[in-house]
């Protein structure tokens, strides 16, 4: 392996790890990745990989799975230096940039589907991933009007396990709804409103998706006026509902060993 050794951390052609430090990626679909459980996982998956920013210790640790990434650049620093351009103290020594994998085209999801509206927290998009992937969801929908994904804290609370997910990104809600329901899935919407079904009743068919809303004001009466189903967990009174993340995790594993 060849290193390029850094003498000036703020050097131009690291400008990309300065400039992304909550920022998911530029119209090439770049996006910075850190922490070694994170950027070995992204790694594993083959995901494209642009340059690593990383301390010898890291390199030396790593190197057999390093060796098949041949035009990757590596860049040599020390921790004091990667200290510098995060601005604080880290507990890693590595960084990544990487090129976020090609979306999956709607008809090439799989059977089951975690479908989001509106989720303004980029640590709940990172968390749902990481659950659906434990859990066996295979494919993530999210809009173009929240979080990416792959921005970086995303990346980093999914531990880089949304690069075991097959992710769509879409522009419009209404229109998803209706061109998922041509292809065979029945719509559950997950929201506390009268009439809904409890958790522990519902029924759930082969090819599903479960629509989760925003943290606040979860979905609209005209959205779940547009799915099958609204299902809802059943709580202790007096408790209105989970946090997004936590609801997300217990629906799709109820949905995942009930069908």
């Amino acid at each position: 392996m060849n290193y390029t050794a850094i003498t000036d951390i703020h050097a131009e052609e690291l400008k990309l790890y300065h400039q992304f430090r909550e920022h998911a990626f530029k119209a090439d679909g770049s996006f910075i990745a850190d922490s070694p459980k994170v950027v070995n996982l992204l790694i594993e998956e083959k995901v494209e990989v642009k340059s690593i920013l990383a301390t010898q210790s890291y390199y030396d640790e790593h190197k057999a799975l390093l060796e098949n990434l041949e035009d990757a650049i590596f860049y040599l620093a020390s921790k004091e230096q990667m200290q510098d351009l995060v601005g604080h103290k880290i507990h890693h020594n590595v960084m990544m940039h990487g090129i976020r994998p090609k979306e999956s085209a709607l008809n090439d999801l799989g059977d089951n589907i975690l479908m989001l509206d509106e989720i303004s927290s980029t640590q709940n998009i990172g968390a749902i991933a990481r659950s659906a992937a434990a859990i066996g969801i295979d494919s993530y929908l999210v809009p173009t009007y929240g979080p990416h994904p792959y921005a970086r804290r995303a990346l980093r609370v999914s531990m880089g396990h949304i690069a075991m997910l097959k992710t769509h990104v879409y522009s419009d809600l209404k229109l998803t709804l209706a061109e998922l329901k041509k292809n065979g899935y029945r719509i559950y919407a997950a929201e506390v409103c009268e009439g809904s079904t409890p958790l522990n009743q519902v029924k759930v068919t082969q090819k599903w998706v479960l629509l989760m809303g925003h943290e606040g004001t979860g979905l609209s009466k005209e959205i779940l006026s547009l799915c099958d189903e609204v299902v809802t967990i059943e709580m202790m009174e007096g408790v209105k509902s989970f946090n997004v993340g936590i609801a997300a995790s217990i629906m799709m594993y109820k949905f995942k060993h009930n069908a």
